[in-house]
């Protein structure tokens, strides 16, 4: 790793201490590795392509890829948007600690409001049939059964809507989807995998906040 300037060592700090009166869940040492890990992200962006002015989707896609074993484009898309708050088409640094504090240590609420967001994929604050078996389709590489895998999904999609359709409306409200939650945790990622795994994380972790060689 190049050695840091006084300046980008000034620098790093003030964005620890920015961040750090922010986002929870993560100390000072560790807000300081991840920002160094986007600031590396970013440099091998900008050796590849035209600078941005954060993290384009393709590279954060390979990170979900690479480091958190995503497969479905879908989740894939869904969680880069989840991450750019702001809709404008990168990640931003902010953004970057704000959605990792979730995607690691979230709580409960904070992922089920993450997910709910991932899944409402218009954006409309509810979740329709369309949108689960678009998900859903995704989700499978192949059914078992010489049937129409597409009548199979949409099966899938009504045992879920009945399991979590509380109030009978056709399609699912952050409540809805919040008291399913809470009732059965698996309903969670019932339509997707967009938060990794606790082995997952150990994993990241480990790499994302080890102690520097000295």
């Amino acid at each position: 790793m190049m050695e840091m300037t006084a300046k980008s060592k000034k620098v790093l700090h003030a964005q620890v201490e920015a961040l750090s009166r922010k986002v929870e869940h993560f100390n000072k040492t560790e807000l300081e590795s991840l920002i160094l890990m986007f600031n590396s992200l970013m440099a091998e962006q900008f050796s590849r392509g035209r600078p941005a002015n954060g993290l384009k989707r393709g590279k954060f896609r390979g990170l979900l890829q690479g480091t958190f074993e995503m497969t479905n484009a879908v989740m894939m898309d869904e969680v880069f948007r989840s991450f750019d708050k702001d809709g404008h088409g990168v990640i931003i640094l902010e953004e970057w600690i704000r959605g990792l504090a979730v995607f690691l240590r979230g709580t409960l609420d904070e992922k089920m409001n993450n997910t709910f967001r991932v899944y409402d994929l218009n954006n409309d604050k509810f979740i329709s049939k369309d949108e689960i078996f678009h998900m859903l389709k995704h989700s499978f590489i192949k059914w078992p059964s010489e049937e129409d895998p597409d009548e199979g999904i949409k099966d899938v999609v009504e045992i879920t809507m009945k399991k979590m359709d509380l109030d009978h409306d056709g399609m699912l409200s952050f409540d809805d989807f919040q008291k399913s939650v809470l009732d059965e945790n698996l309903f969670l990622q019932a339509f997707g995998p967009c938060l990794p795994d606790n082995t997952i994380i150990a994993k990241f972790e480990q790499l994302a906040f080890k102690e520097p060689e000295q």
